[in-house]
Order: C-alpha cells, then sequence, then structure tokens
C-alpha cells in the first residue's frame, strides 16, 4: 500500500516537500538563516546612501565597465550613488576619495580595482590603514565563492572590507564579473543589515 506524503517509514526522519529537514522547533528556517538574523534584517534601512570608487591607471569615467556594473546594481537596488570616481590606485587618492565620500554622507562605499598581486596594486594596502574594524568574512566568502565560479584563479584576489569613518567599505576586483557576483551575493543582501550594525 502506497504511503501518503505525510507517513515516514519507522526510523526514518520526515522531510518537507523540498527534500529538507524541519528544525528541532518545528519550523524551517531556508539555508540556516535565525530567527535573530530576520529580526536585525528587519529593521535594516531599504535605502542607503552609496559612493563608488574605482582605482584604476587605466580606465576613465568611459572605459569604467566594473563601477558602472556597481552604481546600476546599487541604483537598481534602490540604493542612492552619492558619488562616483575614478582614481589612480594611490594612497592620496584613494584617502581623498573616501574623505569625499564621507563628506557627502555616504554609508557605504564599493571600490574596485587595486586588489590583486600586481606591483601597481596598492588598494588593500591603503584600506588595511585606513579601516577601523576588518571584516574577514566578506573577503573569505567572496573567494570561495569565485573559486566555484572561476576555480583556483580566485586565490589571487585579496578583495577585503571594512569600516572607515562610520561607513562600510568593500573592495573588490576591477572585472565586471567579479563586481556582478559580489554585488548579487553579498552585497546587496546585506547592505542595510550592516549599515545598521554600525549604528548600534
Amino acid at each position: 500500500m502506497r504511503q501518503s506524503p505525510l507517513q515516514t517509514p519507522m526510523g526514518h526522519e520526515k522531510h518537507d516537500e523540498h527534500g529538507r529537514r524541519p528544525d528541532a522547533t518545528g519550523g524551517q528556517h531556508a539555508h540556516g538563516h535565525s530567527h535573530a538574523a530576520d529580526e536585525h534584517k528587519s529593521h535594516a534601512p531599504a535605502q542607503v546612501a552609496t559612493y563608488v570608487i574605482t582605482c584604476s591607471d587605466s580606465r576613465n569615467a568611459q572605459s569604467d565597465e566594473s563601477g558602472q556594473t556597481i552604481r546600476r546594481a546599487l541604483e537598481h537596488a534602490g540604493h542612492t550613488v552619492c558619488g562616483h570616481v575614478v582614481v589612480r590606485d594611490e594612497p592620496e587618492a584613494i584617502r581623498t576619495a573616501l574623505e569625499d565620500a564621507s563628506a557627502k554622507g555616504a554609508r557605504a562605499v564599493i571600490l574596485n580595482g587595486g586588489t590583486g598581486i600586481g606591483r601597481r596594486d596598492n588598494t588593500v594596502e591603503v584600506l588595511e590603514r585606513l579601516f577601523h574594524k576588518q571584516l574577514p568574512g566578506f573577503g573569505e566568502l567572496f573567494r570561495l565563492l569565485s573559486f566555484k565560479e572561476i576555480g583556483s584563479p580566485a586565490m589571487m584576489s585579496r578583495a577585503t572590507a571594512g569600516t572607515y569613518r562610520g561607513m562600510i567599505v568593500f573592495a573588490l576586483p576591477g572585472s565586471p564579473q567579479a563586481a556582478r557576483l559580489a554585488m548579487d551575493a553579498l552585497i546587496l543582501p546585506e547592505l542595510g543589515h550592516a549599515v545598521r550594525e554600525l549604528t548600534r
């Protein structure tokens, strides 16, 4: 006799219609999300003032494909972009751009470029000297996701994140593919939440 979907043979765990096992409390948390995380996100701002910085010795406003990719993703998600600049990958230029972001009221800054291991890749060194607090999980997760897409070259990325002057700062590789991955999988889902945490 065929069993109904609600019946389970003795000794077998019960799963829902998607093959997932309910948690011990009888609830189902997709991807392991907790009630606490959901509660925090429920109070997060839906719109964040952001600033985009492209660090490059070769790109300009017209050829800045990665910066434009980041900007479009932010605006499409309902965030405001209060500044977008292309600067040389040099300490003073990067610091000046961050100061401008702060002066314009940005709560989040997304940089792209300068995170590799080339001689002119200085973005990470500059940021690490400025960060008040680092967010190592961002770089770790980005490299994991990147590895799944491109394999071992992902180890060459030094993508990083941290806080500076009350802003959350993300530094991404300079390729449009990497920018889309970081924005879609990591930054946009947590941007409001991260900004809220900075004010607690």
